[in-house]
């Protein structure tokens, strides 16, 4: 699984970077960047910043092999 986000819809609130710090940053001005696309051993900290994300623009998908 990896996180992806849309970038048309995050706003850079930053609840991503509160719940799942080792994953996701969002500087002062700006939206989120990915730090690690693969949560591991984060699956929930990624899963609960997904849950709370206030425009949706968060999501798991299923790596393709």
């Amino acid at each position: 699984m990896r996180v992806v986000v849309d970038e048309q819809l995050c706003q850079g609130h930053a609840v991503c970077q509160d719940e799942a710090p080792a994953l996701f940053e969002v500087p002062r001005h700006g939206t989120v960047r990915i730090l690690r696309a693969e949560p591991g051993d984060d699956l929930d900290a990624a899963r609960a910043a997904i849950r709370y994300c206030p425009t949706q623009a968060l999501s798991l998908v299923e790596d393709q092999s």
